[in-house]
């Protein structure tokens, strides 16, 4: 027999999603869940479902009191919209899906969803893109990939890749003082739409790199021309995947995300990694770099009239304009 439970203690929380939750992706871990959910503070309303004493099901929300309405844990909110991504809703099937659903007392706006065969029964509505490098696909070989771009295109990149190198090109590596120039220089290119312009999101991802460098998972990469500060990322491996995270460039260095991205993409082909994940948001780059696609599902009973998420909310959506994803991987 199925029984529904509502948990709002933290502590029991944690014990339920550590059950529930298989631990494939970054977003999987309650330890990253918890960085945000230590400065945002979210009411937790998760919605488990026991079947014969086994989780079979766990709907995880916080509950967003200037929205009035219920998000993915943690309710990472910046304007209104989550960032989290691969959000996970657990269900043995689309019976157990519709009875969480049924459960939640509120309106509900769950975004980023990982597509699952219970939840695909319930919603096909497309929220964003990711944007994806697998260098198997490539037999590991960086020139193999090139060979996708137009033979004008490839000569083009390789010349201004060449032409940054040949100004002494100096890498720095895994060095967690740089994240706060990395986030003030990305609100110094975006302005209020910077993630980092929020300070609990800021403070969220100060927490988050302090996280991911204790546990041996944070790659902070640094690129300095002539001695100076050009650009720096922020990613993490987790199970053989490469997660960019967030970035910030040098205005005195335009063009130079061309040279930190693929960075990125040969060091995942010289060490063989499965996959590189630049997270949502085409912001230009991604599509003229040829990077698979993978969508990530909406689920919302929320109106457009009550609710002011986004003007995304109920029909599908390809991709953010680029101001409004700046913490995000926004190189452009």
């Amino acid at each position: 027999m199925l029984r529904v439970k509502v948990i709002a203690d933290s502590r029991e929380a944690t014990e339920v999603w550590n059950a529930a939750v298989p631990r494939e992706n970054l977003s999987d871990l309650w330890g990253v869940r918890e960085c945000f959910q230590r400065h945002y503070q979210r009411p937790l309303h998760f919605i488990a479902v026991e079947d014969e004493g086994r989780i079979a099901g766990l709907l995880p929300l916080s509950w967003i009191e200037e929205k009035r309405s219920f998000a993915m844990f943690p309710g990472e909110t910046w304007q209104g919209k989550t960032w989290l991504e691969q959000n996970r809703i657990v269900s043995d099937n689309r019976r157990i899906m519709k009875t969480m659903f049924n459960r939640c007392p509120a309106e509900y706006h769950l975004r980023y969803l990982s597509p699952s065969d219970a939840l695909m029964s319930s919603t096909n509505i497309v929220d964003e893109i990711g944007y994806l490098f697998h260098p198997p696909k490539y037999a590991y070989k960086f020139e193999n990939y090139l060979e996708e771009f137009s033979h004008k295109s490839a000569k083009r990149l390789v010349r201004e890749l060449e032409a940054f190198e040949s100004r002494g090109v100096e890498y720095r590596f895994d060095c967690l003082e740089d994240f706060d120039l990395m986030a003030r220089m990305n609100v110094e290119r975006f302005g209020i739409f910077s993630y980092f312009y929020d300070i609990r999101f800021s403070r969220s991802f100060r927490s988050l790199a302090e996280y991911l460098h204790e546990h041996g998972m944070l790659r902070m990469t640094t690129i300095l021309i002539e001695g100076q500060v050009a650009a720096i990322d922020m990613g993490c491996m987790f199970n053989d995947k490469y997660t960019l995270l967030a970035g910030g460039t040098n205005g005195d260095f335009p063009g130079i995300a061309k040279l930190i991205n693929t960075f990125h993409m040969k060091r995942a082909c010289r060490e063989k990694i499965k996959e590189v994940d630049f997270l949502c948001g085409d912001f230009s780059w991604k599509s003229i770099f040829h990077l698979s696609m993978r969508p990530l599902y909406l689920a919302s009973n929320a109106s457009v009239s009550s609710v002011h998420w986004d003007s995304m909310m109920l029909r599908p959506a390809m991709g953010m304009q680029p101001g409004f994803s700046a913490a995000r991987f926004s190189h452009v």
